[in-house]
């Protein structure tokens, strides 16, 4: 290498470290991250729950559980319950965003209606709350949690714990509102060509 070979070679360098940053676009998840995320996975009989906090370790377990409804009580007597004890957890911890199972196809009409309905007012009370609202495939949160679209829940609440270092196995609605919350967590930090839907 000649002298004047050498002298480019140091000036580009120079310039380099010099340079401005290269600013562009970033996306809105990265901007406004959201550190403690409520996932719920609605059901009549058993909605699951459970709130995440995020830090620079990794994702935290704030509480978990499930809203039990006996078999022998009316729908009316069981969306009450939802909606109590949810909005009893947002007051003692307070997230920032929840996540909410999407709508799945379902073949029974009535149990879609059924479902519709427990769904309402999960919605209704993380909107009382202000909270932003997304909702995510079940499909694609096993992809994310487990690898594979049709897991089952068993397997579900297996990579739940191990990702939470869960002294116990989170009961199965538990860990799949734990499981969206990882999922949002996971779509925060990277883009995304189908980004979370805001509800």
């Amino acid at each position: 290498m000649t002298p004047q070979q050498y002298q480019q070679v140091q000036d580009r360098l120079a310039r380099r470290r010099t340079a401005t940053p290269v600013t562009g676009p970033v996306a809105p998840s990265l901007t406004r991250a959201h550190r403690v995320i409520l996932g719920i996975d609605p059901s009549l009989r058993g909605t699951g729950y459970g709130i995440l906090r995020l830090e620079k370790t990794g994702a935290r377990l704030v509480t978990c559980g499930t809203v039990r409804c006996a078999a022998g009580w009316s729908r009316s007597r069981c969306l009450l319950a939802i909606l109590q004890t949810l909005r009893d957890v947002l007051k003692q911890h307070p997230p920032q965003v929840c996540v909410i199972e999407a709508l799945f196809y379902a073949q029974n009409l009535q149990t879609a209606l059924i479902m519709g309905e427990a769904r309402g007012v999960a919605l209704a009370v993380a909107a009382e709350a202000g909270l932003e609202i997304y909702e995510i495939a079940p499909r694609k949160v096993k992809q994310a949690i487990v690898g594979y679209g049709a897991a089952q829940k068993l397997a579900v609440a297996k990579m739940v714990q191990r990702m939470l270092s869960l002294t116990e196995l989170p009961t199965p609605d538990a860990a799949d509102a734990l499981a969206l919350a990882l999922t949002h967590a996971q779509e925060q930090g990277r883009y995304s060509l189908t980004p979370p839907k805001r509800v």
